[in-house]
């Protein structure tokens, strides 16, 4: 018993050192605080091995309002509605000679190059240095880099996932302002205990693409990649990737922080997206508050020879409060100008929820529900095409499994 616990420490140490927004894990997808897991060791404790797991399984039930259906197909209100796997990872991280740390994790839940959850490995230079090459997390959005098994709704904010709108057909998938997990290389480290920083280069081609596909800007002449960075400010430590968590009850954190990126000729050569975004995050024993909001500004390429530009600002606020130490209630308010800021009108998605987690057995139960209304728009036809695609209720269940 004795002996696990200290192998744990073991793999905890160099990544309190190298790692800025994954205090108690070093790989993204499950936490190891308060548990203690099954770990390879050598003797000297300089080379460490440790599997995980993280299986999801989900019911949902979504209601489309009217707008973008046909009758005519017998399109009905009621749709994408069932039971799901939204992930089912299965990973192995470690470290080796007390400099490398490495995470590979495979989500058998997903297809084509998004099967490679992430694919990483990190060698800590100086303890406020460290290089990171591989797929893994961009640096921007509190939501993306909570820990996957500790997210507080088992859905990420809608203004963050959801394409946006643009009056014109492009060749490709419109953007949305989350960027998520891609290829790349980031210098990142802890400076002074309290400030945070990542800086990186990647391919800007998101988690489905593995091969280099890339080229030269015809506009700006420099190559066609993602441009990231995010500096946070943690006055009281390290503060934890996570938004509940019953073994941490009795923290006391708070982060400021602030992001941007440049993703150049994205989206096959069709435009320039710049985005930018705040973020605050707070852990006070029993409860956890967390606040952003970002933006994002879409340029056509010249080779599209569309003059306008578009400009899009969302964010979300939410808490949880744990009511007993295995009882947790959630609450979220997030919005999006899904039309752009040239428009009225925008969503507001309230959403509320509750978590329960099995004691001794890890397993964890979410529960949540989500409408989403649209408030202000100066014609009936912005209105009707702020939502399309988005289901106006949505309720969910989600019972995850971890190890």
């Amino acid at each position: 018993m004795k002996k696990s616990a200290i192998i744990i420490i073991l793999i905890l140490l160099p990544l309190l050192m190298m790692a800025q927004h994954e205090e108690d894990t070093e790989n993204g997808v499950v936490s190891l605080a308060g548990k203690e897991g099954f770990t390879i060791g050598s003797k000297k404790g300089d080379f460490l091995f440790k599997p995980y797991l993280l299986v999801q399984t989900s019911a949902t039930v979504n209601y489309y309002d009217d707008e973008g259906l046909d009758k005519a197909y017998n399109q009905d209100n009621v749709a994408n509605s069932g039971f799901a796997i939204p992930y089912a990872i299965l990973g192995f991280t470690g470290k080796a000679f007390n400099k490398v740390t490495y995470n590979l994790s495979i989500n058998a839940a997903a297809s084509g190059g998004a099967l490679l959850q992430q694919a990483w490995f990190d060698v800590q230079v100086t303890k406020q240095f460290a290089l990171r090459a591989g797929k893994f997390k961009t640096p921007f959005a509190h939501a993306y880099l909570t820990t996957l098994g500790e997210t507080l709704l088992p859905t990420l904010p809608a203004s963050l996932t959801s394409p946006v709108i643009m009056p014109y057909s492009l060749n490709a998938v419109t953007p949305n302002i989350g960027t998520g997990f891609d290829l790349g290389l980031e210098a990142h480290g802890l400076l002074g205990g309290k400030f945070g920083y990542e800086v990186g280069i990647f391919n800007g081609t998101g988690s489905s693409v593995n091969t280099a596909t890339k080229t030269l800007s015809d506009d700006w002449h420099i190559p066609s990649l993602l441009y990231a960075g995010r500096f946070t400010y943690m006055p009281k430590g390290v503060m934890p990737s996570t938004q509940g968590n019953p073994n941490r009850l009795n923290e006391d954190k708070l982060l400021f922080g602030v992001s941007a990126s440049m993703n150049v000729e994205s989206e096959n050569e069709s435009t320039n997206d710049f985005r930018a975004g705040a973020e605050f995050v707070m852990l006070k024993r029993r409860l956890y508050l967390a606040a952003e909001m970002y933006y994002m500004h879409v340029g056509f390429t010249e080779r599209q020879k569309i003059s306008e530009n578009f400009n899009y600002l969302g964010g979300y606020i939410q808490g949880g409060y744990f009511i007993t130490s295995s009882l947790q209630a959630a609450a979220r308010y997030d919005f999006f100008n899904r039309n752009g800021t040239g428009k009225d009108g925008f969503l507001n998605m309230p959403a509320v929820g509750v978590n329960f987690f099995f004691k001794g057995c890890n397993l964890k139960l979410q529960g949540m529900y989500q409408y989403i209304g649209r408030t202000g728009h100066a014609t009936e036809l912005d209105r009707d095409n702020d939502d399309l695609g988005l289901a106006m209720h949505t309720g969910t269940l989600l019972l995850q499994y971890t190890f």
